[in-house]
């Protein structure tokens, strides 16, 4: 008897419906008639309002540093020129004209510093200590007084570098103690949980702009006499502070979505406290909350110009200065645009960054 080869059939085409441009549009844009009736007011509204913001932005826009040519073309194109007028001010704050070359070498490793910190390639521990030292190579660039370096006082630090300073450092620091604080205020121990939900409830129960006055003109009335903390130290302890009471309730609520058996199942095993938190809840609570926490970092990272009421001026803070020339004081539109597109490239990239690692995280259990 002659055996049965099993030939399988040969893959075929999808629907011709199902695959394409068309098709495409139809599911996101013309899938109803009310996504129809969106999607054409929408086109309708651009049409009317591209062509007058291209020929305002691109085609009639003045790139060069020449104020007389910004003001003839007023109302008819923008004055770009103020960024090649500005752009190093705004940049860069008060810092010394002749030594912004420190504050772009800093500024640039602390970039290249997040970029690694994002890739999976480089999370091991050698990570933590790259952080040490970059951290400690910036603030030796930005203050000097080592290797040559003049020294600038804190109080001239400003625009990108400052920004990118308070973010990371706030962040950085404000995630570990979030953990801390999370897991505290689920603590078993009622002293340890009373003390973390006052923490967090007095910190969230107020804005962050009354933490950076009271961090910067009322704690230096309780330091003993002599004692003195520079001023960015305080708003940076403020800043940690605020963003980890906040990241703490994000945890929590991360905390709380894990099923009670696998920690009495854990518990079964003999595994103790930190054992549990580190190997089973942490690395499933802290999954389950990526997009809320990164939402968080945003929030913090936008919450820095916030920190002109205390004299230190980042970028929002730096196009103050810049524009406070009466010469080219009328085109603030486009001073604020450009800090504005820093910000939303910054905050996209962190979105995008998100969706990422929220996909990379979830491939064994998210839905198709």
């Amino acid at each position: 008897m002659t055996p049965t080869v099993f030939t399988p059939l040969a893959a075929r085409q999808p629907p011709s419906d199902a695959i394409g441009v068309w098709p495409w549009l139809r599911r996101h844009f013309f899938g109803s008639a009310a996504n129809s009736f969106l999607t054409l007011l929408v086109l309708a509204l651009l049409l009317v309002a591209l062509p007058p913001l291209f020929n305002w932005a691109i085609l009639n826009a003045v790139v060069q540093a020449d104020n007389a040519a910004c003001r003839a073309a007023e109302g008819v194109g923008a004055c770009w020129g103020l960024v090649a007028e500005k752009g190093r001010l705004i940049l860069f704050g008060r810092y010394p004209y002749e030594e912004q070359w420190r504050p772009l070498i800093a500024s640039a490793l602390l970039v290249l510093l997040l970029v690694m910190s994002c890739l999976r390639f480089f999370w091991r521990p050698a990570l933590v200590l790259a952080w040490v030292v970059v951290f400690t190579v910036f603030y030796g660039l930005m203050k000097g007084s080592v290797a040559g370096l003049p020294p600038v006082d804190t109080d001239r630090w400003g625009g990108l570098p400052l920004t990118l300073l308070l973010s990371s450092v706030s962040l950085v620091v404000a995630f570990p103690l979030a953990i801390l604080l999370a897991l505290g205020r689920q603590s078993q121990l009622p002293a340890i949980r009373t003390l973390c939900v006052i923490f967090i409830e007095f910190v969230r129960g107020v804005p962050l702009i009354s933490v950076l006055f009271m961090a910067s003109f009322i704690l230096p009335l309780l330091m003993p006499q002599g004692a003195k903390i520079d001023v960015l130290v305080r708003v940076l302890i403020g800043m940690t502070l605020f963003t980890a009471a906040y990241l703490a309730e994000v945890i929590r609520g991360g905390l709380q979505a894990l099923p009670k058996g696998q920690i009495e199942a854990a518990h079964s095993l003999g595994l103790g406290y930190w054992q549990i938190q580190r190997k089973i809840v942490l690395p499933q609570a802290l999954r389950l909350v990526v997009p809320a926490i990164v939402n968080t970092f945003i929030g913090a990272f936008k919450d820095t110009s916030l920190v002109t009421i205390v004299s230190l001026y980042d970028l929002t803070g730096a196009v103050q200065l810049a524009l406070g020339d009466a010469d080219w004081r009328k085109f603030f539109m486009e001073g604020q645009l450009f800090v504005a597109a820093i910000y939303f490239i910054a905050c996209f990239a962190m979105s995008r960054y998100s969706q990422w690692l929220e996909g990379h995280l979830n491939t064994g259990t998210r839905r198709q």
